[in-house]
């Protein structure tokens, strides 16, 4: 079974939490929300999520995929958070996916993975940051290789569903999708 890292840390935007936690787990890939520290973590929104384990209890185990959420000040956490760089770092080194949403691609920024690729984030935060070697596009959501990046609250559904194809197929995405009643 796949299993996916969402780190959360206070201020994640609620609803890219959520539809990323709950669009993988319909999909039946196994999810760990990790709080940067004990205890519930509170989204940007006022949501309290207990999460699965702290960040420093998952430090040593495997996952095919870690998903960021974004929101403010989440992102800018998961940005400064030492273990979560170390964890984008190395799965990034093992050619695993590294994901984000919403403001939270400055951390794949920070640890280095967004050098020489397409991406997208909430409007303004990628070019906030002058990246000279990172492709700034206007989409929803952005695949280039291993990474994956998406704008923001509106696109988290179509972010997950991508992340699902990516991870276990377009035909599990598909039955997903299909029981959402989207159309």
């Amino acid at each position: 079974m796949k299993c996916v890292l969402i780190p959360l840390a206070p201020g994640f935007e609620d609803l890219e939490a959520v539809t990323l936690s709950d669009l993988l787990r319909r999909a039946g890939i196994e999810v760990v929300l990790a709080g940067l520290a004990a205890g519930p973590v509170v989204g940007s929104r006022g949501l309290r999520v207990q999460p699965d384990a702290t960040l420093d209890e998952v430090m040593t185990s495997e996952f095919d995929m870690i998903a960021l959420p974004g929101g403010m000040p989440g992102a800018e956490h998961l940005k400064n958070d030492v273990r979560v760089q170390t964890l984008l770092r190395r799965m990034g080194a093992a050619g695993k996916y590294t994901a984000a949403v919403c403001a939270a691609p400055i951390a794949l920024a920070q640890a280095g993975l967004l050098d020489g690729r397409r991406a997208t984030s909430y409007p303004g935060f990628i070019e906030y940051l002058n990246l000279a070697s990172t492709i700034c596009v206007d989409a929803p959501v952005v695949v280039d290789g291993k990474v994956v990046t998406s704008r923001g609250p509106g696109t988290a559904m179509d972010f997950a569903l991508t992340l699902i194809e990516l991870l276990v197929g377009r035909g599990r995405r598909d039955q997903v999708e299909a029981g959402l009643v989207r159309t």
